[in-house]
């Protein structure tokens, strides 16, 4: 091989070197593998985390089972429905059919006389009465180390309910796990654990 071949031959491989470093840069980290369904609904939350979605609580007419909102909006109880769907556990469906059965159980806050699947499953308390009947009903702490990756916890807003994810990730103190959630600023991951008032706390792992 001339001279000229084998410098080519070296500058081609050294590009080839810097390309596959460029790309690996990319990748994200690696997660620890899930030792639990918290784990996997933490890394499920984690993975629909976009601030670009619009929140947007105008009621839409879905299909059922599977309907979900455009994607690119959304409001707080859309991140906990989409997290789970990641799963393979449709709460529209399984909200839909305890309602259909119990109804008068849950909140009567919207004079409705039955059950309805395009919004019953994307109210806060209807997913909270769901998941106190059928998960595990936590205490409200002001510990952090209480909330689990993968625990739902729902807030009270000015009056109104708001829910989100704990993630697997810690804040930066290292005293407690970010949240997954959208309150007006898109699918965000935020250190907000304790800015409102706690009144919900579960954990919710289908069999």
């Amino acid at each position: 091989m001339q001279p000229l071949h084998r410098l080519l031959v070296l500058l081609l491989v050294l590009c080839g070197i810097m390309l596959l470093v460029h790309s690996l840069s990319k990748w994200p980290q690696s997660r620890p593998i899930a030792r639990n369904f918290g784990d996997r609904l933490a890394y499920a939350a984690e993975d629909i985390v976009d601030p670009n979605v619009v929140y947007d609580a105008a009621y839409v007419a879905i299909p059922y089972p599977g309907g979900d909102v455009p994607a690119n909006r959304g409001v707080c109880a859309d991140v906990v429905i989409r997290s789970y769907r990641r799963l393979g556990i449709d709460l529209q469906v399984l909200v839909h059919q305890d309602m259909e059965k119990h109804f008068s159980v849950y909140p009567q806050l919207w004079h409705l006389r039955k059950p309805d699947p395009s919004i019953d499953h994307r109210r806060v308390f209807n997913l909270a009465t769901f998941f106190h009947r059928h998960g595990q009903t936590l205490p409200c702490s002001g510990h952090g180390t209480d909330y689990l990756p993968g625990d739902i916890v729902v807030w009270e807003v000015q009056h109104l309910g708001h829910i989100g994810i704990v993630s697997s990730k810690c804040n930066a103190a290292g005293t407690r796990k970010l949240i997954v959630h959208n309150i007006g600023d898109g699918q965000v991951l935020q250190d907000m654990l304790f800015d409102f008032p706690i009144i919900g706390h579960y954990r919710f792992a289908p069999k």
